[in-house]
């Protein structure tokens, strides 16, 4: 599969790493000579300095046999030109990252017909990301799969959880009547995310990663010492695109959203058309303005102004004065990795949630969605099992599954089955699987 990239920002850059584990043939092109000398220090794929706009550039690396065209620089207006061009060219497929939320709205203009095949918004899939971590309080990572059949959790463990100190095998037999599988382990110090087996123990603040049926998802609460605690108002800080999104999202689930916009005209403007929001024009790192704005009584603190460290100052402060759940947006991805250890609950990256959305396009396999876990160099597939794969042959403890993949869950029928090792796979399931880059081509095989 020939892939060309657009741009080798943060989402080039994520999508160029995850297709550098496969046989890909990936070309990425940017006028930043320094970036595209990183990428060549660190990745197996061809860059190539230019404007991806020239016809001359695009033909002379092959654009006419190429089968996806993904255009994610940081101007709107120039990937929608690459992909018109792209696709006038030859290319088979074409993605682009635009940031107008109008295009994806009810629209009269049929955007295909120009040659853009998809599109993606960082600031829309940010904002949704939100919404999904408000609903299930007290995890601080959730993806749900065929509307909640199965959700892939992720938590803290602190020294309330019961499960602390013991070996995976030891909790599910303290447990037997919860369905869960834990699917994977980020521990502090350690850089290879853990692949559990009945052996790992669960240790204090790992980062641990569930896969649970919808039946059964209030029962993991004691099983990590946590309550469930119901969120009803909401302070945003910023009114960036992705915070008046968001302020939208929740209002439409009747949440009491207060947003702090230290623009004036901006505040303004927001408060203009955002009926059901009360706007606030001040700065939200004034912690007298944060005082008489109640926010000891706020239940969610969520932050995303332009600046990380403001974001992530700002919800430490939102902590200490007893918010129960703060949400930083972060555009340094090296902060991913802290986001537990200082004391944040999530810290989130549209640019990478923007590249694992696009690289479902790029999958070979019956992929039906792909989500990427937070401090997690690793992804969630949900596999729909054709007639005759070699999953089906065997039960899954005989599939010789690699070590560095899990499954997760299996959903026949619209209902959730334990994948345990005498489970028999058949065409038709839908397979939730968590893998390690340097697997996932192994597994897709067995879909295949």
């Amino acid at each position: 599969m020939k892939i060309i990239i657009a741009g080798a920002g943060d989402v080039g850059f994520h999508l160029a790493k995850l297709l550098s584990y496969e046989s890909q043939d990936t070309y990425i092109i940017d006028f930043d000579g320094d970036k595209l000398e990183y990428i060549n220090n660190h990745l197996d794929v061809i860059t190539k300095k230019g404007d991806a706009t020239s016809i001359k550039l695009l033909k002379e690396i092959g654009i006419e046999s190429a089968d996806l065209l993904i255009a994610v620089t940081d101007s709107q207006n120039t990937n929608f030109t690459i992909s018109v061009i792209g696709k006038s060219l030859g290319a088979k497929k074409t993605i682009a990252r635009i940031d107008n939320t109008e295009f994806f709205e009810e629209c009269e203009v049929d955007f295909t017909q120009f040659g853009l095949d998809f599109m993606i918004s960082p600031q829309e899939l940010a904002a949704n990301e939100i919404k999904m971590l408000l609903d299930q309080s007290s995890f601080n990572d959730t993806v749900a799969f065929e509307s909640g059949v199965f959700n892939v959790m992720g938590t803290q463990l602190t020294y309330k959880s019961p499960i602390l100190d013991l070996s995976v095998k030891e909790a599910k037999l303290k447990f037997p009547n919860v369905d869960f599988i834990t699917i994977a382990i980020k521990r502090q110090g350690v850089s290879q995310t853990i692949i559990p087996r009945g052996d790992t123990t669960y240790e204090l603040d790992d980062q641990v990663y569930f896969c649970v049926p919808n039946y059964s998802m209030k029962d993991l609460y004691p099983i990590i010492g946590k309550k469930q605690f119901n969120i009803k108002n909401v302070m945003i800080l910023g009114g960036s695109s992705i915070g008046e999104k968001t302020a939208r999202n929740l209002c439409k689930d009747n949440f009491r959203v207060k947003l702090i916009e230290k623009n004036r005209e901006k505040a303004e403007t927001l408060a203009e058309q955002l009926n059901d929001t009360l706007v606030i024009n001040g700065d939200g790192r004034d912690l007298e303005l944060l005082e008489e704005e109640n926010i000891r009584e706020t239940d969610a603190f969520i932050a995303v102004t332009g600046n990380s460290e403001t974001n992530i100052m700002s919800c430490l402060v939102a902590k200490s004065k007893g918010v129960k759940k703060t949400i930083a947006l972060v555009e340094n991805m090296d902060y991913i990795d802290i986001s537990q250890t200082i004391g944040i609950q999530s810290l989130i990256n549209k640019k990478l949630i923007a590249a694992s959305n696009i690289f479902r396009h790029i999958r070979k396999g019956e992929i039906l969605a792909l989500a990427n876990l937070h401090n997690i160099d690793a992804e969630v597939f949900e596999f729909e099992v054709q007639k005759n794969a070699k999953v089906t042959k065997y039960p899954i403890k005989d599939l010789r599954f690699p070590r560095e993949a899990v499954f997760g869950g299996i959903i026949r029928n619209e209902e959730a089955i334990m994948a345990t090792g005498n489970q028999q796979i058949i065409a038709g399931d839908k397979v939730i699987v968590f893998c390690l880059p340097e697997a996932i081509n192994t597994v897709e095989k067995l879909f295949n």
